[in-house]
C-alpha cells in the first residue's frame, strides 16, 4: 500500500533527503506498512497522525487504533496489536518516544520491520531530540519494512510561521488577504500550536474571505505594534498613526536598529516593484519575493513617486547610520524617518 516516490517535503533534513524512502509532507500523507513521522513539529506531526487514522478509517471504519509507548514498553505487545484478529480488521499502531526507546522495544521493532504484518500500519513518531532509537530510524529509511517518512521540521522563522498559516487557508480553499496574514501570525508568532488553532477558528467560524477587519475583530487584542505597523502607517502617509505606532513600539523595548532596516526593507522592495507591468508571479519569481510581496509592494506605491521614493530611502539609509551610534538621539531620527515617509517632505525639513 506503499505510494510512489515523492520529492522531499519542504523543510525536510538533508539527511532525510538522502533516504531511500518517500519523503512526505505531513499535510497529505498516505499509509504504508510502516510510516516514520519524525522532527520536532508536534502541530505538524499530530496533524499527520490525524490523517493517516481518517484515511485509513475512511477506507474501513472496522479500523482498530492501539497506542504504544516506546520508552514504557512491555515486551511481546508491538507484536500483539499488529497481529490480526479474528475478523481481520485492519490496524492502526501509534507508537510515541521512539527518540527515548526501550531496549526492548528497539529490540522488537528492529524484527517486526523485517516481517510487517498484513494489514498492519505503523506509525513512529520520532521528534529527533536524542540520538536514541538511531539504529531503528537508519532501518526504516533503508527501505526495510516497506516505509515511508514524513518529516516535521521545526517552524521557527517568520517566514516558515507565514508559509504555514497560509498553507491552513489554501488547504481549506479559504482566501486571506495576505495584510490579514501577516497580523495573524504577528499575533501569534511565539506559539505555532496557537497560530493552527486560530487559523482553523477563522477557517470554521469565518463563511467568505478573511479580511483586515476579520482579523482585527478575533485577534485584535494579541496584536502588538510591530516595526511593520510603523513602516505600513507612515508608507500610507498616515503621519499621526505613524509616529503613535512608533513610540508604541518603542515602549515595548523594541531596538531602534531592527526597526530602521524593516522600514528600509519595504522601500528598497517598493523601488524594486516600482513601474514593473510584470505579473506578480513572473515578477516575484525574477526578484526572488513571494507573490504576495508583490501585491503588498504594489498597494504601498500608491501616491509615490520616483522622487519621493528615492528621498524616502535615503532617509532610512542616513537613519541607520544614526541609530549605529552616528547620531546620540536616535528616537529623533527615527521620528525624523517617519515625518520624510509620511509627508513626502524633504530629509531635515
Amino acid at each position: 500500500m506503499a505510494p510512489a516516490a515523492r520529492r522531499p517535503a519542504r523543510g525536510s533534513s538533508a539527511a532525510s533527503a538522502r533516504t531511500a524512502i518517500p519523503q512526505l509532507s505531513w499535510r497529505d500523507p498516505q499509509p504504508a506498512p510502516v510510516v516514520l513521522v519524525s522532527g520536532p513539529e508536534e502541530v505538524c506531526a499530530e496533524r499527520a497522525m490525524s490523517a493517516l487514522r481518517d484515511y485509513l478509517r475512511a477506507e474501513d471504519a472496522s479500523l482498530e487504533v492501539s497506542d504504544i509507548r516506546a520508552d514504557d514498553y512491555a515486551a511481546g505487545k508491538l507484536l500483539a496489536v499488529t497481529s490480526p484478529s479474528l475478523f481481520g480488521e485492519p490496524r492502526l499502531v501509534r507508537v510515541s518516544g521512539v527518540e527515548k526507546c526501550s531496549d526492548a522495544f528497539l529490540s522488537e521493532a528492529l524484527s517486526y520491520l523485517e516481517n510487517p504484518q498484513d494489514g498492519a500500519t505503523v506509525v513512529l513518531r520520532h521528534t529527533g531530540a536524542t540520538v536514541r532509537g538511531k539504529k531503528l530510524l537508519d532501518a526504516v529509511r533503508s527501505g526495510t519494512g516497506g516505509g515511508v517518512e514524513v518529516p516535521c521540521a521545526a517552524i521557527k522563522r517568520d517566514s516558515d510561521k507565514f508559509d504555514f498559516a497560509a498553507g491552513e487557508f489554501r488547504a481549506a480553499q479559504k482566501r486571506i488577504a495576505p495584510t490579514a496574514l501577516r497580523t495573524l501570525v504577528s499575533a501569534f508568532s511565539d506559539d505555532v500550536t496557537e497560530l493552527a488553532a486560530a487559523c482553523q477558528q477563522l477557517i470554521a467560524d469565518v463563511p467568505g474571505d478573511v479580511t483586515d477587519q476579520v482579523v482585527e475583530r478575533y485577534y485584535g487584542g494579541r496584536v502588538e505594534t510591530s516595526a511593520f505597523t510603523v513602516a505600513d502607517t507612515a508608507i500610507a502617509g498616515r503621519y499621526g498613526d505613524a509616529l503613535v505606532a512608533l513610540r508604541h513600539t518603542l515602549a515595548s523595548g523594541t531596538d531602534p536598529v531592527p526597526l530602521v532596516a524593516a522600514i528600509a526593507m519595504k522601500l528598497r522592495t517598493m523601488a524594486r516593484v516600482a513601474g514593473s507591468r510584470e505579473s506578480r508571479t513572473a515578477l516575484a519569481s525574477r526578484l526572488g519575493l513571494k507573490d504576495w510581496q508583490v501585491d503588498i509592494a504594489r498597494r504601498d506605491l500608491s501616491g509615490w513617486n520616483e522622487t519621493s521614493l528615492g528621498m524616502a530611502i535615503q532617509a532610512a539609509a542616513q537613519a541607520d547610520v544614526d541609530v549605529k551610534g552616528g547620531s546620540r538621539d536616535s528616537v529623533f531620527a527615527l521620528e525624523r524617518l517617519i515625518t520624510v515617509i509620511a509627508t513626502r517632505a524633504p530629509y531635515g525639513a
